[in-house]
């Protein structure tokens, strides 16, 4: 609002700024949320998030035409229900609709976005960025260092729930992007995307799926995935520098149902991920009163995406009806009970 306020002449400053070379990113805000887990967040300035929107929207697409099509996350039209019904097809296809038995290895990497290298990362990115002036702009917002200059909103004691290896504070200057920003989201993706193209063309994995940092592979044979696994963390060590979590690698048998990007997939359904219900219905149920309509209507169309989800919505709907709402027969939508009028 601050921005607008003055809306061409601030945006006629920063482009000014940007065509004489003048331009540096400001100061950032740092702060910790907790749900679902603790997690240091840094946001930029909002001048500094129209020139991340600016770059992504010049040399994006010259690197989303090469991701593959199980590359998730900041993508258009490629969030969590695509990457749900994407690995519900392919599970449906390798074990030829639940007839056949097959495997899945799930893992994710190690403390991802505070230890990605941005000189390799760089490298990348200039790879296909000619153009001098974006070539500059893209190494500045890459190599920028949010904890030169920032603002910690907030009580600093929460700090501490953040173990000291998952926060960019406590990472090399060569290490590390701030999650908050769209820049962060893009350069991760252009960073994972060597993962992508390994898996599909040197290892020839016909079933495999990535959502930022967590990925699944599907195989007929346990033993196949595990030459895959060691096959994956010497690349990434060899050429990203990162590492997988082992804490969160799994492998087993895909009927006893794959977790991935808040669904479980099982055979012949998709269910929402327990936890995330329970959470779910907990905050509906302790949340204050006047917050409760919009939150029962977004969590009903979270769990709306899952193909078997009937008995979490009803669920759902007692918490809402508990809270004096009302909600529609197909359990869809919830609505505001009208409020008795005196005589």
């Amino acid at each position: 609002m601050a921005f607008e306020v003055n809306l061409e002449r601030n945006l006629r400053s920063l482009y000014d700024e940007l065509a004489d070379g003048s331009y540096a990113p400001g100061r950032s805000k740092c702060f910790v949320i907790t749900r679902p887990k603790p997690r240091e967040v840094w946001a930029a300035e909002f001048r500094d998030r129209i020139v991340h929107h600016l770059l992504y929207r010049k040399i994006g697409p010259r690197f989303e035409r090469s991701f593959i099509a199980d590359s998730c996350a900041c993508i258009k039209g490629r969030g969590t229900l695509y990457a749900a019904r994407r690995l519900e097809a392919k599970v449906r296809s390798v074990t030829q609709n639940w007839s056949r038995p097959a495997f899945y290895l799930k893992c994710d990497l190690a403390n991802f976005f505070v230890s990605i290298d941005k000189s390799i990362l760089l490298d990348l990115l200039l790879a296909k960025v000619s153009e001098p002036f974006w070539r500059s702009l893209t190494t500045l917002v890459l190599m920028h260092d949010p904890r030169s200059d920032f603002v910690y909103l907030g009580d600093r004691s929460m700090m501490n729930l953040v173990p000291p290896h998952k926060r960019l504070m406590e990472q090399p200057a060569h290490l590390g992007l701030p999650i908050g920003n769209l820049s962060s989201q893009f350069f991760a993706n252009v960073y994972l995307n060597e993962l992508d193209q390994f898996v599909k063309h040197r290892i020839n994995a016909r079933h495999y799926i990535r959502y930022v940092d967590d990925f699944v592979i599907l195989h007929e044979s346990p033993q196949w995935l595990n030459a895959a696994l060691s096959s994956i963390d010497d690349f990434l060590l060899r050429r990203l520098h990162a590492r997988l979590n082992p804490s969160k690698t799994i492998l087993q048998t895909a009927a006893r149902g794959i977790d991935f990007v808040g669904q479980v997939v099982r055979p012949w359904a998709r269910h929402t991920r327990p936890r995330s219900l329970n959470v779910a219905a907990q905050r509906l149920a302790q949340m204050p009163a006047p917050d409760v309509f919009d939150a029962a209507n977004s969590y009903l169309g979270l769990t709306r995406q899952a193909t078997a989800s009937h008995t979490d919505r009803a669920r759902l709907a007692n918490v809402i009806l508990s809270r004096g709402h009302a909600v529609d027969f197909g359990l869809t939508k919830a609505y505001r009970k009208a409020e008795r009028r005196p005589l």
